[in-house]
């Protein structure tokens, strides 16, 4: 399919609600912040002299990696086109500055935000810069040649604080460049919207909506469900469908088939929380958690896995025999009916090829992941940016028609504040919540501003708090609550990646195809207990797989990004047996993560890590990087040539390679 065609198809804008008001750093601060930003991600000329607009190269240089650029071009690319994303830098894309305001000001915490600044100040005075960077002049004074060898300097240096903020800055200026660049898709042949597929016609939902005015709306119900997710939509079918009346709450908007998928850089405020991704106190965590009408269900991956016997049991031996019973299995199955799991239909796409047949040749234990596409072949690697096709059956193309038709209404853009309580026979007992209710705009969007705000009451006989792992703590905890387990005990399953670039093979187009339809539970168990690591896939677009690659100067970068097409990445998921705690920001409220990754919990990783290197290799990868800056990457030698010699993993340099890392293991807690 070519470019022309998929422009015929690509879905509807989506544009963004208005960003918060005011500046968050002063025009000094702007202008140090996008001097890293362009040190980070710079245009690159030719030239003998340093300059501070341009990261200068020489001739033979700028020649090799043009070159290089050039050769991975798709034969339709624009001849300027490696010239192109080599001159562009961070500051040369209007959307950039406009998406790191609203991340600065919108998704950051405060304590973050004043760090920033403090940084930033001292990169512009004397003092500062002499104990930052040895030099005397300001930081945005320097060539970017310098401030590069600043910013490498800091990723290694022996001061925490130095180390931390180059992880942090190198992080924010990537991820938000891949989700604003106008080279990154034509450079990568990555398209707007998916080749397979086409799309599909979705639910007409009925919301509530109230007029403008100045006291509560109040409204009464037998449950009020605080959110949409797969619990909350489960929940809303099942209790409609037996004659209660139902009203479903949602903090986000729904957005049609139509409108889906999402551009990179829209999804992370429409369908995501805090833009995409909530980090944990420590950094050392990234948490990426829904926030859309359907909840994760709008967003996850189509795998539907059953819960393992070793789960079960443990959940039954700490008081929940429901669990071990033959009514929670019926329960599943039901579930699952209803979505059309199965196995049936997956046409499995390179990178879970790759997974398998490594898998296989190691002798792993590897199985097909069931799909909740309702019995259809769902060939679509995008649906992390919401699902085009309406084949995912998460909770708005199942449950929440089901609850609708069947008495249940629904709230849009309603955020839940707290539950009302009142003293019934002695008893502190719920009768219903509050919460502020913000309509669309008079387009049907949210990016307007005669948009409608009102306090709404919801009364109601019982309330049912469904708003995923890190926001019911929160609400729980608005509305009063004083239990002192409330946001504590938090699992996160923490992930670590392994990607590998093939470059002898033919492009793998690895945004192409499910994403996740195959899974190595090989490692699931490994203290006995249920605790372990599985070997997954992750979704394959540009925004989710090139942050993870380690930032060692612009052009390595920019030169790393371009090899994508052949690349697969892999997930170890690690079952954690150690535990954390959500908890309110004390500035605002917002979700805060208190979360450690165990030196117990860091084993099951490693390990995992190491399995996914060793199918890589049997695989043919040339290249094998982790996504961390403490690890060199793995480069086969050019004698090897992805060429089966008999060694296999016995390859005496791969293996010095997988002894060191299994000495350093993972890196440690900054």
């Amino acid at each position: 399919m070519t470019s022309t065609q998929l422009n015929l198809i690509s879905p509807l804008e989506t544009p963004l609600p208005p960003a918060r008001e005011g500046e968050v750093l002063t025009d000094s601060q702007w202008i140090t912040l996008m001097a890293i930003a362009d040190t980070i991600i710079p245009s690159i000329e030719v030239s003998s002299d340093l300059s501070l607009k341009s990261l200068s190269l020489s001739a033979s240089e700028y020649t090799t990696a043009i070159e290089a650029v050039k050769g991975r071009l798709l034969p339709e690319a624009s001849v300027d086109l490696s010239r192109q994303y080599f001159r562009e830098s961070a500051s040369s894309i209007p959307a950039f500055r406009a998406l790191l305001q609203r991340t600065l000001a919108d998704f950051l915490p405060e304590e973050a935000r004043k760090g920033i600044r403090i940084i930033l100040s001292a990169l512009d005075t004397r003092a500062g810069c002499l104990l930052t960077t040895g030099y005397s002049a300001s930081f945005h004074l320097q060539p970017i040649n310098i401030r590069q060898q600043i910013l490498q300097g800091w990723s290694q240096s022996y001061l925490r604080p130095l180390r931390t903020s180059a992880k942090a800055l190198q992080n924010l200026m990537v991820s938000i460049w891949i989700k604003t660049s106008p080279t990154i898709g034509p450079i990568l042949g990555f398209p707007r919207a998916p080749v397979h597929g086409k799309p599909g016609k979705g639910y007409d939902y009925k919301f509530i909506q109230f007029p403008p005015g100045g006291d509560p709306e109040v409204l009464e119900t037998d449950v009020v469900i605080i959110g949409s997710g797969c619990g909350g939509g489960v929940c809303a079918k099942n209790l409609a469908e037996a004659g209660q009346r139902v009203i479903v709450c949602e903090k986000s908007y729904h957005w049609s088939p139509e409108h889906l998928p999402m551009t990179e850089q829209d999804s992370g405020i429409h369908l995501f929380a805090k833009g995409g991704i909530i980090q944990s106190d420590s950094a050392n965590i990234a948490c990426i958690a829904g926030q859309a009408f359907g909840g994760g269900g709008t967003i996850n991956w189509s795998a539907s896995l059953q819960t393992q016997a070793f789960v079960r049991r443990e959940w039954a031996d700490g008081g929940l025999p429901l669990f071990t019973s033959s009514e929670y299995q019926k329960s599943l199955d039901r579930v699952c009916s209803r979505m059309g799991v199965s196995t049936q239909h997956v046409e499995h796409n390179q990178n879970n090829q790759i997974l398998a047949e490594g898998a296989r040749k190691l002798g792993y234990s590897c199985k097909a992941v069931p799909q909740n596409t309702g019995g259809n072949q769902h060939h679509c690697g995008y649906c992390t940016l919401g699902c085009g096709s309406a084949e995912k059956q998460g909770p708005v193309v199942s449950f929440l028609p089901d609850a609708e038709r069947a008495g249940a209404q629904f709230i849009e853009g309603f955020e839940a504040h707290k539950v009302l309580f009142s003293n019934i026979q002695g008893k502190k007992t719920a009768t219903g919540i509050e919460g502020t209710w913000i309509s669309r705009d008079s387009n049907g969007g949210v990016s307007g501003t005669d948009r409608i705000t009102r306090r709404v009451v919801i009364k109601a006989n019982r309330v049912i708090v469904s708003s995923g792992t890190l926001q019911s703590p929160l609400f729980l905890l608005r509305s009063g609550l004083t239990n002192p387990h409330i946001g504590r005990n938090l699992h996160l399953h923490p992930a670590t990646v392994v990607c590998a670039v093939y470059p002898d093979q033919p492009r793998k187009n690895p945004w192409e195809g499910a994403i996740l339809t195959q899974v190595v539970d090989e490692f699931q168990n490994l203290d006995g207990y249920g605790h372990g690591a599985k070997l997954e896939c992750m979704t394959m677009l540009p925004s989710w797989i090139l942050p993870f690659q380690v930032w060692r100067g612009g052009l390595e970068y920019k030169t790393l990004c371009t090899k994508m097409p052949w690349m697969s990445c892999h997930l170890a998921l690690v079952r954690d047996r150690d535990t954390g705690r959500v908890y309110p920001d004390p500035f605002d409220g917002a979700c805060r993560i208190d979360y450690t990754v165990s030196n117990f919990d860091k084993k099951h990783a490693l390990e995992g890590l190491l399995a996914a290197a060793k199918i890589a290799y049997v695989e043919g990868a040339k290249e094998i990087f982790l996504g961390h800056g403490g690890m060199p990457a793995f480069i086969r030698s050019e004698s090897a040539n992805g060429e089966d010699t008999g060694e296999g993993i016995n390859d005496p340099a791969f293996q010095a390679w997988l002894l060191k890392l299994r000495r350093r293991g993972l890196p440690p807690i900054e």
